[in-house]
């Protein structure tokens, strides 16, 4: 099975553009995860979706115009789950849970850290819980988690690690944070395939750094250990355009 993720940075500027809908038909993907959609259902009840995906679901924020997930799928889930079940944590539309007879596939857009690390403590929070809820749907069956986690794991995962060590994305706290996921045996599922620098997802909008390759790897493909053999691909997507995110893929023999 083919899966694809993209933080959209707005659904409907995506639309808007006519870069959402041609990618996904382009795509060829089982499911595709979309982050930070900043809209509502009713704000996009008049897109006619491609027609093999017979499930869409969109999980929005409470707040208007802000944060929000979605999952397109052409095979049916068994259940759809919003949250993980915690109230302070769930009124942001970020953690949306599709099962399937032998997987969950788990779409996720984590808080950023924000200026000045004002949200640092909630994020570090934030990656305890999500990891709980992951270990504990890994209690029934193989999980594989995708999204912008916001975090630049490791210093070949930006392109300018030493003046951004302090900074939201790549604080020692977060990197810790997404190191507790690996260590629970989660698998990086683009770096078991590749090693090499330069390899990103996320560009600033300032300076030109998307042409010049100023980026940082912040969107992932996780699997739980389980899965591991079944792995045959992961990629990174930097030639679409219409966001200042790419998508990133992963194929897994499901």
């Amino acid at each position: 099975m083919k899966f694809l993720s993209w933080n959209v940075n707005g659904a409907r500027a995506g639309l808007d553009k006519n870069t959402l809908l041609p990618w996904m038909l382009a795509s060829g993907a089982d499911a595709i995860c979309l982050q930070e959609t900043k809209c509502h259902p009713g704000d996009i009840a008049h897109v006619s979706w491609p027609g093999d995906y017979k499930s869409v679901t969109f999980y929005a924020a409470e707040k208007k115009g802000y944060s929000g997930t979605a999952l397109l799928s052409k095979h049916a889930p068994l259940t759809v789950r919003f949250g993980m079940g915690a109230p302070e944590h769930d009124a942001e539309g970020r953690v949306l849970t599709a099962e399937f007879d032998t997987f969950f596939l788990v779409n996720v857009y984590t808080p950023n850290a924000q200026d000045e690390l004002r949200r640092l403590a909630y994020r570090q929070v934030w990656d305890r819980v999500f990891l709980d809820f992951l270990q504990g749907l890994e209690k029934t069956k193989p999980v594989v988690v995708c999204g912008d986690f916001n975090v630049a794991h490791k210093e070949i995962d930006l392109a300018r690690p030493k003046e951004n060590v302090a900074n939201p994305g790549f604080t020692p706290e977060e990197r810790a944070g997404f190191t507790r996921f690996i260590d629970a045996g989660f698998v990086d599922t683009f770096r078991a395939f590749d090693s090499s620098p330069g390899k990103y997802s996320w560009w600033s909008y300032r300076g030109g750094a998307r042409g010049r390759n100023v980026g940082w790897r912040i969107d992932y493909f996780l699997a739980s250990a389980a899965l591991r053999p079944k792995l045959i691909n992961a990629w990174i997507e930097p030639a679409v355009l219409g966001s200042d995110h790419c998508p990133v893929g992963v194929e897994i023999a499901l």
